[in-house]
Protein backbone atom coordinates (compact mmCIF):
# COMPACT_ATOMS: atom_id res chain seq x y z
CA UNK A 1 0.00 0.00 0.00
CA UNK A 2 1.29 3.78 -0.65
CA UNK A 3 1.49 6.11 2.25
CA UNK A 4 -1.56 7.71 1.44
CA UNK A 5 -3.38 4.80 1.24
CA UNK A 6 -2.59 3.93 4.77
CA UNK A 7 -2.91 7.49 5.69
CA UNK A 8 -6.52 7.43 4.66
CA UNK A 9 -7.09 3.76 6.45
CA UNK A 10 -5.89 5.06 9.77
CA UNK A 11 -7.89 8.29 9.22
CA UNK A 12 -11.25 6.86 8.28
CA UNK A 13 -11.00 4.17 11.23
CA UNK A 14 -10.35 6.80 13.79
CA UNK A 15 -13.12 8.79 12.53
CA UNK A 16 -15.56 6.17 12.77
CA UNK A 17 -14.44 4.69 16.00
CA UNK A 18 -14.70 8.43 17.24
CA UNK A 19 -18.35 8.73 16.36
CA UNK A 20 -19.06 5.36 17.81
CA UNK A 21 -17.14 6.74 21.42
CA UNK A 22 -19.05 9.82 20.96
CA UNK A 23 -22.59 8.53 20.37
CA UNK A 24 -22.08 5.04 23.06
CA UNK A 25 -19.33 5.31 25.27
CA UNK A 26 -18.83 8.77 25.65
CA UNK A 27 -15.19 8.60 27.19
CA UNK A 28 -12.36 11.08 26.69
CA UNK A 29 -11.51 11.41 22.84
CA UNK A 30 -8.41 9.44 22.76
CA UNK A 31 -9.24 6.99 25.39
CA UNK A 32 -12.06 6.47 23.58
CA UNK A 33 -10.84 5.80 20.18
CA UNK A 34 -8.30 3.26 21.95
CA UNK A 35 -10.77 1.32 23.46
CA UNK A 36 -12.47 0.80 20.46
CA UNK A 37 -9.58 -0.20 18.58
CA UNK A 38 -8.39 -2.29 21.12
CA UNK A 39 -11.91 -4.26 21.22
CA UNK A 40 -12.18 -4.36 17.58
CA UNK A 41 -8.42 -5.74 17.42
CA UNK A 42 -9.25 -8.47 19.97
CA UNK A 43 -12.65 -9.56 18.23
CA UNK A 44 -10.60 -9.99 15.16
CA UNK A 45 -8.38 -12.18 16.92
CA UNK A 46 -11.19 -14.05 17.99
CA UNK A 47 -12.86 -14.74 15.28
CA UNK A 48 -9.26 -15.78 13.28
CA UNK A 49 -9.13 -18.22 15.94
CA UNK A 50 -12.39 -19.78 15.26
CA UNK A 51 -12.12 -19.59 11.50
CA UNK A 52 -8.40 -19.55 10.88
CA UNK A 53 -9.29 -20.03 7.12
CA UNK A 54 -10.17 -16.14 6.83
CA UNK A 55 -6.87 -14.97 7.73
CA UNK A 56 -8.17 -11.98 9.07
CA UNK A 57 -5.24 -11.32 11.67
CA UNK A 58 -2.65 -12.29 8.98
CA UNK A 59 -4.04 -9.45 7.01
CA UNK A 60 -4.86 -7.06 9.91
CA UNK A 61 -1.17 -7.69 11.11
CA UNK A 62 0.05 -6.73 7.55
CA UNK A 63 -2.18 -3.27 7.65
CA UNK A 64 -0.52 -2.49 11.26
CA UNK A 65 3.12 -3.42 10.34
CA UNK A 66 2.18 -1.09 7.08
CA UNK A 67 1.24 1.77 9.32
CA UNK A 68 4.85 1.90 11.13
CA UNK A 69 3.89 3.52 14.30
CA UNK A 70 7.73 3.68 15.12
CA UNK A 71 8.88 5.80 12.39
CA UNK A 72 5.25 7.60 12.15
CA UNK A 73 5.76 8.98 15.46
CA UNK A 74 9.36 9.32 16.22
CA UNK A 75 10.17 10.93 12.33
CA UNK A 76 7.42 13.39 12.34
CA UNK A 77 3.99 13.23 14.20
CA UNK A 78 6.10 13.68 17.31
CA UNK A 79 7.49 17.41 16.58
CA UNK A 80 4.17 18.43 15.38
CA UNK A 81 2.33 17.04 19.08
CA UNK A 82 4.84 18.23 21.13
CA UNK A 83 4.77 21.94 19.19
CA UNK A 84 1.43 21.95 19.23
CA UNK A 85 1.36 20.75 23.14
CA UNK A 86 4.11 23.46 24.01
CA UNK A 87 2.50 26.49 22.07
CA UNK A 88 -0.39 26.46 24.67
CA UNK A 89 2.19 26.62 27.71
CA UNK A 90 2.47 30.24 29.35
CA UNK A 91 5.95 30.63 29.82
CA UNK A 92 5.51 32.89 32.76
CA UNK A 93 3.60 30.15 34.11
CA UNK A 94 6.24 27.86 33.65
CA UNK A 95 8.78 29.85 34.89
CA UNK A 96 7.50 29.52 38.03
CA UNK A 97 7.02 26.09 38.00
CA UNK A 98 10.97 25.40 36.46
CA UNK A 99 13.08 23.66 39.13
CA UNK A 100 10.17 21.25 39.92
CA UNK A 101 9.94 20.67 36.13
CA UNK A 102 13.17 20.88 35.39
CA UNK A 103 13.86 18.23 38.57
CA UNK A 104 11.14 15.79 37.66
CA UNK A 105 11.92 15.74 33.95
CA UNK A 106 15.79 14.77 34.39
CA UNK A 107 16.22 13.34 37.75
CA UNK A 108 12.89 12.20 37.39
CA UNK A 109 13.65 10.39 34.31
CA UNK A 110 17.11 8.85 35.20
CA UNK A 111 15.54 7.58 38.64
CA UNK A 112 12.85 5.96 37.12
CA UNK A 113 15.13 4.24 34.69
CA UNK A 114 17.13 3.06 37.36
CA UNK A 115 14.56 1.85 39.47
CA UNK A 116 12.90 -0.08 36.45
CA UNK A 117 16.12 -1.21 35.01
CA UNK A 118 17.30 -2.88 37.94
CA UNK A 119 13.85 -4.66 38.71
CA UNK A 120 12.85 -5.65 35.33
CA UNK A 121 16.68 -7.31 34.74
CA UNK A 122 16.15 -9.05 38.85
CA UNK A 123 12.44 -10.33 37.46
CA UNK A 124 13.35 -11.59 34.37
CA UNK A 125 16.93 -12.33 33.86
CA UNK A 126 17.23 -9.65 31.45
CA UNK A 127 21.11 -8.27 31.13
CA UNK A 128 21.42 -5.05 32.78
CA UNK A 129 22.04 -2.38 30.44
CA UNK A 130 18.95 -4.07 27.87
CA UNK A 131 16.41 -3.82 31.34
CA UNK A 132 17.98 0.32 31.48
CA UNK A 133 16.56 0.59 28.04
CA UNK A 134 13.12 -0.85 28.73
CA UNK A 135 13.64 1.75 31.82
CA UNK A 136 14.24 4.80 29.60
CA UNK A 137 11.31 3.64 26.79
CA UNK A 138 9.04 3.68 29.40
CA UNK A 139 9.65 6.76 32.05
CA UNK A 140 8.29 9.69 29.58
CA UNK A 141 4.42 10.66 30.13
CA UNK A 142 2.21 11.60 27.61
CA UNK A 143 0.32 14.84 28.05
CA UNK A 144 -2.47 14.59 25.80
CA UNK A 145 -4.99 12.03 27.73
CA UNK A 146 -4.72 13.39 31.15
CA UNK A 147 -4.47 17.16 30.77
CA UNK A 148 -8.27 16.61 29.18
CA UNK A 149 -9.12 15.15 31.91
CA UNK A 150 -7.50 16.96 34.63
CA UNK A 151 -9.01 20.29 33.38
CA UNK A 152 -12.55 18.62 33.48
CA UNK A 153 -11.43 17.99 36.95
CA UNK A 154 -10.87 22.39 37.32
CA UNK A 155 -7.64 20.95 39.05
CA UNK A 156 -5.35 24.62 39.86
CA UNK A 157 -3.16 26.48 37.14
CA UNK A 158 0.35 25.38 39.18
CA UNK A 159 -0.37 22.03 39.20
CA UNK A 160 -1.42 21.70 35.38
CA UNK A 161 1.27 23.37 34.42
CA UNK A 162 3.88 21.30 36.47
CA UNK A 163 1.98 18.26 34.12
CA UNK A 164 1.88 19.91 31.31
CA UNK A 165 5.78 21.11 31.54
CA UNK A 166 7.16 17.74 32.54
CA UNK A 167 5.23 15.76 29.77
CA UNK A 168 6.68 18.21 27.47
CA UNK A 169 10.28 17.86 28.55
CA UNK A 170 10.94 14.18 29.51
CA UNK A 171 9.68 13.15 25.92
CA UNK A 172 12.55 14.96 24.81
CA UNK A 173 15.53 13.96 27.74
CA UNK A 174 13.84 10.32 27.75
CA UNK A 175 14.80 9.86 23.88
CA UNK A 176 18.11 11.04 24.51
CA UNK A 177 18.60 8.70 27.46
CA UNK A 178 16.87 6.07 25.05
CA UNK A 179 19.61 6.55 22.65
CA UNK A 180 22.72 6.64 25.11
CA UNK A 181 21.33 3.40 26.45
CA UNK A 182 20.86 1.94 23.28
CA UNK A 183 24.69 2.71 22.23
CA UNK A 184 26.17 1.24 25.72
CA UNK A 185 23.53 -1.80 25.67
CA UNK A 186 23.57 -2.59 21.32
CA UNK A 187 27.49 -0.49 20.31
CA UNK A 188 26.87 -2.55 17.05
CA UNK A 189 23.74 -1.42 16.05
CA UNK A 190 24.38 2.75 17.29
CA UNK A 191 24.17 5.43 14.80
CA UNK A 192 26.16 7.43 16.80
CA UNK A 193 29.56 5.47 17.47
CA UNK A 194 29.14 1.97 16.15
CA UNK A 195 30.98 -0.17 18.36
CA UNK A 196 32.84 2.54 20.21
CA UNK A 197 30.24 3.41 22.36
CA UNK A 198 31.96 4.44 25.95
CA UNK A 199 30.98 6.74 29.20
CA UNK A 200 32.57 9.61 27.42
CA UNK A 201 30.91 9.25 24.06
CA UNK A 202 27.60 8.95 26.02
CA UNK A 203 28.29 12.10 27.83
CA UNK A 204 28.97 13.92 24.51
CA UNK A 205 25.80 12.60 22.94
CA UNK A 206 23.75 13.82 25.59
CA UNK A 207 25.37 17.47 25.48
CA UNK A 208 24.83 17.21 21.33
CA UNK A 209 21.17 16.42 22.01
CA UNK A 210 19.77 18.13 24.67
CA UNK A 211 21.95 21.53 24.27
CA UNK A 212 22.29 21.04 20.45
CA UNK A 213 18.21 20.62 20.24
CA UNK A 214 17.31 23.45 22.36
CA UNK A 215 19.59 25.83 20.73
CA UNK A 216 18.09 25.01 17.20
CA UNK A 217 14.74 25.32 18.74
CA UNK A 218 15.36 28.58 20.08
CA UNK A 219 17.22 29.72 16.74
CA UNK A 220 14.71 28.84 14.43
CA UNK A 221 11.73 29.66 16.82
CA UNK A 222 13.37 33.50 16.88
CA UNK A 223 14.01 33.11 12.80
CA UNK A 224 9.87 32.41 12.34
CA UNK A 225 9.26 35.39 14.88
CA UNK A 226 11.21 38.02 13.41
CA UNK A 227 9.65 36.81 10.29
CA UNK A 228 6.09 36.92 11.69
CA UNK A 229 6.67 40.21 12.57
CA UNK A 230 7.39 41.69 9.53
CA UNK A 231 3.77 39.80 8.03
CA UNK A 232 0.47 40.70 9.01
CA UNK A 233 -1.40 37.48 7.05
CA UNK A 234 -3.00 34.75 8.90
CA UNK A 235 -2.61 32.12 6.17
CA UNK A 236 0.97 32.95 5.52
CA UNK A 237 1.91 32.81 9.28
CA UNK A 238 -0.04 29.43 9.86
CA UNK A 239 2.05 28.07 7.14
CA UNK A 240 5.08 29.23 8.48
CA UNK A 241 4.27 27.67 12.38
CA UNK A 242 3.69 24.27 10.14
CA UNK A 243 6.76 24.90 8.17
CA UNK A 244 9.26 25.29 11.85
CA UNK A 245 7.82 22.25 13.29
CA UNK A 246 7.97 19.75 10.19
CA UNK A 247 11.41 21.66 8.64
CA UNK A 248 12.87 22.20 12.21
CA UNK A 249 12.06 18.41 13.34
CA UNK A 250 14.01 16.93 10.26
CA UNK A 251 16.68 19.45 10.20
CA UNK A 252 16.91 18.21 14.48
CA UNK A 253 17.16 14.90 12.71
CA UNK A 254 19.80 15.53 9.97
CA UNK A 255 22.09 17.45 12.65
CA UNK A 256 21.85 14.78 14.97
CA UNK A 257 20.23 16.89 18.19
CA UNK A 258 17.13 16.36 19.39
CA UNK A 259 14.35 16.90 17.70
CA UNK A 260 11.38 16.49 20.74
CA UNK A 261 13.67 19.49 22.32
CA UNK A 262 14.00 21.37 19.67
CA UNK A 263 10.04 21.12 18.55
CA UNK A 264 9.32 21.90 22.12
CA UNK A 265 11.74 24.99 22.74
CA UNK A 266 10.66 26.04 18.94
CA UNK A 267 6.92 25.84 20.00
CA UNK A 268 7.41 27.66 23.39
CA UNK A 269 9.12 30.75 21.39
CA UNK A 270 6.01 30.61 19.43
CA UNK A 271 3.26 30.37 21.53
CA UNK A 272 4.54 33.03 23.83
CA UNK A 273 6.92 35.99 22.11
CA UNK A 274 5.46 35.03 18.81
CA UNK A 275 1.78 35.15 20.00
CA UNK A 276 3.13 38.34 22.05
CA UNK A 277 4.59 40.69 19.61
CA UNK A 278 3.95 39.26 16.18
CA UNK A 279 0.54 37.77 15.92
CA UNK A 280 -2.51 39.80 15.46
CA UNK A 281 -5.75 39.04 17.25
CA UNK A 282 -7.13 37.28 13.93
CA UNK A 283 -3.76 35.53 13.28
CA UNK A 284 -3.63 34.14 17.22
CA UNK A 285 -7.64 32.58 16.52
CA UNK A 286 -6.26 30.75 13.43
CA UNK A 287 -3.14 29.93 14.68
CA UNK A 288 -4.31 28.58 18.30
CA UNK A 289 -7.65 26.82 15.74
CA UNK A 290 -5.10 25.44 13.21
CA UNK A 291 -2.65 23.33 16.08
CA UNK A 292 -5.61 22.14 18.06
CA UNK A 293 -6.78 20.48 15.81
CA UNK A 294 -3.50 19.26 14.35
CA UNK A 295 -3.50 17.85 17.66
CA UNK A 296 -6.80 15.86 17.87
CA UNK A 297 -5.96 14.70 14.64
CA UNK A 298 -2.99 13.33 15.27
CA UNK A 299 -4.38 11.77 18.85
CA UNK A 300 -6.98 10.47 17.21
CA UNK A 301 -4.50 8.46 15.09
CA UNK A 302 -1.73 7.86 17.22
CA UNK A 303 -4.52 6.12 20.14
CA UNK A 304 -6.07 4.12 17.16
CA UNK A 305 -2.57 2.83 16.16
CA UNK A 306 -1.55 2.16 19.52
CA UNK A 307 -4.73 0.17 20.19
CA UNK A 308 -4.13 -2.30 17.00
CA UNK A 309 -0.42 -2.55 17.87
CA UNK A 310 -2.16 -5.96 19.85
CA UNK A 311 -1.32 -7.97 16.19
CA UNK A 312 2.57 -7.25 16.90
CA UNK A 313 2.82 -9.02 19.91
CA UNK A 314 3.96 -12.07 20.94
CA UNK A 315 2.40 -13.39 24.13
CA UNK A 316 3.43 -16.53 26.42
CA UNK A 317 2.72 -17.27 30.14
CA UNK A 318 6.04 -16.09 30.92
CA UNK A 319 5.54 -12.78 29.04
CA UNK A 320 2.23 -12.34 31.11
CA UNK A 321 4.15 -12.65 34.35
CA UNK A 322 6.45 -10.00 32.80
CA UNK A 323 3.85 -7.48 31.95
CA UNK A 324 2.33 -7.78 35.34
CA UNK A 325 5.73 -7.00 36.66
CA UNK A 326 6.38 -3.79 34.62
CA UNK A 327 3.08 -2.36 35.19
CA UNK A 328 4.03 -2.28 39.07
CA UNK A 329 7.78 -0.92 38.32
CA UNK A 330 6.37 1.48 36.22
CA UNK A 331 4.25 2.45 39.16
CA UNK A 332 6.64 2.58 41.84
CA UNK A 333 8.86 3.98 39.51
CA UNK A 334 6.94 7.26 39.08
CA UNK A 335 6.06 7.25 42.55
CA UNK A 336 9.66 7.71 43.25
CA UNK A 337 10.80 10.30 40.26
CA UNK A 338 7.56 12.53 41.55
CA UNK A 339 8.45 12.29 45.15
CA UNK A 340 12.27 12.47 45.22
CA UNK A 341 12.25 16.19 43.46
CA UNK A 342 9.62 17.58 45.24
CA UNK A 343 10.98 16.20 48.50
CA UNK A 344 14.00 18.30 48.04
CA UNK A 345 11.94 20.88 47.09
CA UNK A 346 10.38 20.55 50.34
CA UNK A 347 13.14 23.46 52.37
CA UNK A 348 12.19 26.31 49.60
CA UNK A 349 8.48 25.04 48.37
CA UNK A 350 6.30 23.50 50.24
CA UNK A 351 3.26 21.59 47.76
CA UNK A 352 -0.16 20.53 48.32
CA UNK A 353 -0.94 17.45 49.47
CA UNK A 354 -2.03 16.21 46.11
CA UNK A 355 0.74 16.62 44.42
CA UNK A 356 2.26 13.70 44.85
CA UNK A 357 -0.50 11.05 44.31
CA UNK A 358 -1.95 13.14 41.19
CA UNK A 359 1.25 13.76 39.60
CA UNK A 360 1.98 9.92 40.10
CA UNK A 361 -1.48 8.52 38.89
CA UNK A 362 -1.36 11.12 36.59
CA UNK A 363 1.81 9.82 34.53
CA UNK A 364 0.23 7.85 31.56
CA UNK A 365 2.12 6.09 29.45
CA UNK A 366 1.37 7.08 25.94
CA UNK A 367 2.42 5.94 22.26
CA UNK A 368 6.73 7.05 22.34
CA UNK A 369 7.40 4.31 24.58
CA UNK A 370 5.41 1.77 22.14
CA UNK A 371 7.57 3.45 19.83
CA UNK A 372 10.61 3.05 21.07
CA UNK A 373 10.07 -0.48 21.53
CA UNK A 374 9.24 -1.13 18.19
CA UNK A 375 12.42 0.59 16.81
CA UNK A 376 14.38 -1.27 19.28
CA UNK A 377 17.09 -3.56 17.30
CA UNK A 378 16.71 -7.31 16.62
CA UNK A 379 17.31 -9.53 19.84
CA UNK A 380 15.95 -12.12 21.93
CA UNK A 381 14.43 -9.38 24.41
CA UNK A 382 12.47 -7.50 21.92
CA UNK A 383 9.39 -9.28 21.99
CA UNK A 384 9.11 -9.07 25.77
CA UNK A 385 9.92 -5.92 26.45
CA UNK A 386 7.22 -4.68 23.40
CA UNK A 387 4.46 -6.87 25.66
CA UNK A 388 6.02 -5.15 28.93
CA UNK A 389 5.87 -1.85 26.98
CA UNK A 390 2.04 -2.53 25.59
CA UNK A 391 0.75 -3.61 28.82
CA UNK A 392 2.22 -0.71 30.78
CA UNK A 393 0.68 2.03 28.21
CA UNK A 394 -2.75 -0.14 28.10
CA UNK A 395 -2.77 0.15 31.74
CA UNK A 396 -2.28 3.55 32.34
CA UNK A 397 -4.28 5.09 29.51
CA UNK A 398 -7.33 2.59 30.60
CA UNK A 399 -6.95 2.12 34.31
CA UNK A 400 -5.32 5.20 35.46
CA UNK A 401 -6.89 8.03 32.52
CA UNK A 402 -10.28 6.47 33.20
CA UNK A 403 -9.92 6.77 37.00
CA UNK A 404 -8.15 9.95 37.69
CA UNK A 405 -10.78 12.41 37.21
CA UNK A 406 -12.68 10.78 40.55
CA UNK A 407 -9.52 11.03 42.21
CA UNK A 408 -8.32 14.63 41.22
CA UNK A 409 -11.98 15.61 42.66
CA UNK A 410 -11.33 13.50 45.88
CA UNK A 411 -8.06 14.61 46.45
CA UNK A 412 -9.65 18.41 45.88
CA UNK A 413 -12.15 18.09 48.16
CA UNK A 414 -10.28 16.71 50.81
CA UNK A 415 -7.41 19.96 50.14
CA UNK A 416 -10.41 22.28 50.70
CA UNK A 417 -11.46 20.89 54.28
CA UNK A 418 -8.16 20.90 55.73
CA UNK A 419 -5.66 22.66 56.83
CA UNK A 420 -2.21 22.92 55.39
CA UNK A 421 -0.87 24.13 52.06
Amino acid sequence: MTPLQIASIILVLAAASGCVNYFFLRLPSSIGIMVIALVGSMIVLGIDHLHPGLHLAEQTRDLVSAMELSGSLLDGMLGLLLFAGALHVSLSDLRREALAVFLMATLGVALSTVIVGLGFSWVTGMPLLIALVFGALISPTDPVAVLGILREAKIRNSLEIKIAGESLFNDGVGYVVFLLLIGLAFPAADAHGAGAFDLASAVTLFLREAVGGGVLGLALGWGVFRLMRRIDDYALEVMLTLALALGGYELALALGVSAPIMAVVAGLMIGNVGRRDAMSDETRRYVDGFWQLIDEILNAALFLMIGMEIFQLDVTRTTLLFMGAAIGLALAARLASVALPILLLYPIRREGRDVVPLMTWGGLKGGISVALALSLPASDWKDPILAATYAVVVFSILVQGLTLGPLARRLMRDRAHSPGP
